[in-house]
């Protein structure tokens, strides 16, 4: 499949058959994602492979509180999670807020939950002094979690990055034995999807890249003679 054509129909992947996603596969598709470019070529990306059903559905459980505030936030019209502005949203709101199962049932059909962790020992957080939250140190963990994604959508499989069970990193951790200085940075459900979107929506180049200045003009599809 041409590198192109992947990007372009690489979608967010929640519902699956029941149809396994064999090791071989996995394998080919980690041993072609792990050339993904990390800070300083550190590569302290770590990735636990989990098929335990019953280890799947506790992370799923562990997903919930994260997705019980994200849909309340919604309801209100919030951004989510937002680090900008905080939520007005209160604490027995969200706790009786029932999120869609889609939120939290990827991660209990997926034949396979990649749960991937970053060494903060290795990372450059050239942001970390600054007056915002963190966002550098992605840089050494999500290309790497995007590979997987296109190498899951080449191989005729699909995924997710979710992140709703951060905010219990430390019961993940319990859960699966995750060094101290590991951050828990996505759960990425694997399987055979229920469908594969061939045509997906998104902005225009013009409508998020400018020229020279954040408000300069629009970047535009240059125009050639004929």
């Amino acid at each position: 499949m041409d590198l192109y054509e992947v990007m372009r129909i690489t979608h967010a992947v929640r519902e699956f058959t029941d149809e396994p996603l064999p090791d071989d596969t996995l394998y080919r598709i980690l041993d072609n994602a792990r050339f993904a470019p990390s800070g300083g070529n550190r590569q302290g990306t770590h990735i636990t492979v989990v098929r335990d059903a019953h280890t799947r559905q506790r992370l799923a459980e562990l997903s919930v509180p994260g997705a019980r505030r994200y849909i309340a936030q919604l309801v209100v019209g919030e951004n989510p999670w937002n680090p900008v502005h905080p939520s007005s949203v209160a604490s027995a709101v969200i706790d009786n807020t029932d999120p869609p199962d889609v939120f939290i049932d990827s991660v209990i059909q997926a034949p396979v939950v990649l749960v991937v962790s970053v060494d903060l020992e290795v990372v450059a957080a050239f942001d970390q002094n600054l007056d915002r939250i963190g966002l550098v140190s992605g840089a050494s963990v999500y290309p790497l979690v995007w590979n997987i994604l296109l190498g899951a959508r080449n191989e005729g499989y699909g995924g997710n990055l979710t992140s709703m069970a951060i905010p219990q990193e430390a019961q993940v951790r319990q859960l699966l034995g995750l060094p101290d200085t590991h951050a828990l940075a996505a759960l990425v459900p694997l399987g055979k999807p229920t469908r594969q979107l061939t045509k997906l929506r998104r902005r225009t180049v013009e409508e998020f890249v400018t020229h020279e200045h954040f408000d300069g003009a629009p970047f535009t599809r240059p125009t050639r003679d004929r």
